[in-house]
């Protein structure tokens, strides 16, 4: 086994607990939800899940950096650095809809080297390392074969952050726009059921798995501009044939 698949069995292993821990919290009559200061939702689960998240990777890799959601940049003296969004889809969450997922990501100098999507709610997880292949419940997963938008399946977390002119050219193009997001959304376009996968506006830990997830899985991660990078301020997931034909319906 090589290191990187290694780290990979190690992150899966605290993403899964880390959405067990969640589901103390999911369809509780007693959640309570905080509006932060950017006027984002937060929950008590939200922050249980990445303190634990952040005490495990402390715990097995002292030297490396950790960015998080909830709290303040840990930095360490290794060039790696974790990225976690403890609960990916707070929304959905504390509207006791199945659809948010924890993410957790490795990168190094290289870019993106281990990358984890788990939905614990639906026992769904999606998780690749570089080399390794992507692997969807613990079989390998692949992207769809569409090489045409005509019927292909987009999907987005929501419109709020969408240009009139993007939106419109979506809607008349011959796709089919759905709303299956966050992180499920690139989930479903790592295991085929989808075709692309759109967020206009995302902060770096909203999509840090993402790039070797579908990489991994045969398609292409990149930002708006064509740009595999996590800082960009935007996601496009596709299966790779469709992903210059879909920046183009969004430029």
């Amino acid at each position: 086994m090589n290191v990187e698949r290694e780290v990979l069995e190690i992150a899966l292993d605290i993403a899964r607990r880390a959405g067990e821990l969640t589901l103390k919290w999911f369809q509780s009559p007693t959640l309570t939800v905080q509006n932060k200061r950017d006027g984002t939702p937060v929950t008590e689960a939200d922050r249980a899940a990445e303190v634990f998240i952040r005490d495990e990777l402390r715990r097995r890799f002292p030297r490396d950096s950790i960015v998080g959601e909830e709290f303040d940049t840990y930095v360490g003296s290794s060039d790696r650095t974790w990225y976690i969004d403890p609960i990916d889809g707070t929304k959905a969450f504390s509207h006791g809809v199945p659809l948010y997922s924890n993410l957790l990501a490795l990168l190094d100098r290289d870019g993106c080297a281990v990358g984890v999507v788990n939905l614990p709610a639906l026992d769904e997880v999606v998780y690749a390392a570089r080399g390794t292949g992507c692997f969807y419940n613990d079989a390998a997963c692949h992207v769809s074969t569409t090489t045409t938008i005509d019927g292909a399946y987009l999907s987005t977390s929501g419109l709020d952050h969408w240009s009139p002119a993007a939106l419109t050219r979506v809607l008349d193009s011959p796709c089919k726009l759905r709303t299956w997001g966050d992180g499920y959304g690139y989930l479903l376009v790592a295991t085929g059921r989808i075709d692309a996968m759109i967020d206009p506006l995302v902060e770096p830990y909203d999509i840090a798995p993402m790039s070797v997830i579908l990489r991994e899985a045969g398609g292409r991660f990149t930002d708006l501009h064509g740009v595999d990078r996590i800082d960009g301020g935007s996601g496009l997931a596709t299966n790779g044939l469709l992903h210059d034909e879909v920046r183009a319906l969004l430029a």
